[in-house]
């Protein structure tokens, strides 16, 4: 499906809100700068390399190699930026894994207690992580949603501060720069593919495209397309628990910041198969980049979509059951290397 790309909204949101209860306000442009410069020093600034050397990839074709970030995703950006700018002792999340390891990293820096409430499901190896970086874990039974809803029921109970694995302003605007490097870095992109799970991403890459002559594709699983089903009822829907093999990418339900940021600036929505997933994924290997199942979603979005413009496909992530088994040790959890 295809909607009208427009400028974006102007932003409204201040720096330093105190819960996620209050914040009502979307995250404009301008929030994505003032991220950049208070996550510098907790980042990587990852490189954009070369695709595949395929005919299905074609020659033009970059990666944004986010499976190189420290705590292994893009998800650090997001977690920096909301635990910096909120004053918070006790944190509480949902997350698939990748978010809940990157906040476990900054709170264990920080000194802050943090829960992370995992769906049924959830990779026992990123669980494992997040344990070994001193959090505490919940499991539900349930899929994404009842995820969130005892993540809120924890943070209300508790007095916790709620940091969402994607639907808050503070994370929209660290993940979107993401967007800025790569649009910085290569400014001739015409198409950028990106992942779409719980839609954080997403939404801050449309903003570092506000105002620029380049199109936003969102690639979901066709398990789960919760954006493209919202987009075309004209309003967020909710959908069924998934298991798609992207694990990271099972959102049931568009989150309530992510969802007008996307709808007014989003140029495509692409959905792919599970096979699709996998073949991307074996394909990043033998090209020497260790991609999970969810960050190789937007190399196969790119695949499907079969265009031969200058573009780049966001690797969102790298942890990878193997790689996080080799991180692991009884009581620690080894850092990354920038």
């Amino acid at each position: 499906m295809s909607t009208p790309t427009t400028t974006g909204r102007p932003t409204t949101l201040g720096t330093r809100p105190t819960t996620t209860h209050a914040v009502a306000h979307l995250p404009g442009p301008a929030d994505l700068a003032i991220a950049a410069a208070r996550i510098a020093p907790h980042i990587v600034r990852t490189p954009l390399l070369p695709g595949p050397r395929t005919a299905a990839c074609g020659p033009r074709l970059l990666l944004k190699a986010e499976h190189r970030q420290i705590g292994g995703s893009f998800k650090t950006r997001g977690a920096a930026n909301a635990v910096l700018a909120l004053d918070a002792d006790r944190v509480v999340t949902g997350s698939s894994g990748n978010h809940g390891i990157a906040l476990a990293r900054i709170a264990r820096t920080l000194g802050i207690e943090l829960t992370v409430v995992l769906a049924c499901g959830a990779a026992p190896a990123k669980a494992a992580a997040i344990r070994a970086l001193g959090a505490h874990t919940v499991q539900v039974g349930g899929g994404v949603a009842a995820r969130e809803k005892r993540a809120r029921a924890l943070a209300e109970t508790t007095g916790a501060v709620l940091v969402p694995s994607s639907d808050h302003p503070l994370v929209i605007a660290g993940q979107g720069t993401v967007g800025t490097e790569l649009l910085t870095d290569a400014p001739d992109t015409e198409t950028v593919y990106v992942p779409v799970g719980g839609g954080g991403l997403l939404a801050g890459v449309c903003l570092a495209a506000t105002g620029r002559p380049v199109r936003v594709v969102g690639v979901e699983p066709a398990l789960t397309p919760r954006y493209a089903r919202s987009l075309a009822a004209g309003h967020p829907v909710q959908l069924p628990p998934s298991n798609t093999v992207a694990d990271g990418l099972r959102g049931q339900r568009p989150g309530r910041l992510t969802y007008p940021i996307i709808r007014d600036r989003v140029d495509d929505l692409i959905a792919v198969g599970e096979a699709e997933i996998l073949a991307a994924a074996a394909l990043l290997r033998r090209h020497g980049v260790d991609a999970e199942p969810s960050g190789a979603v937007a190399l196969a979005g790119a695949l499907r979509a079969g265009r031969r413009e200058a573009a780049v496909a966001v690797v969102s992530g790298g942890n990878t059951a193997a790689r996080l088994h080799t991180c692991i040790a009884p009581t620690t959890f080894q850092e990354d290397s920038p």
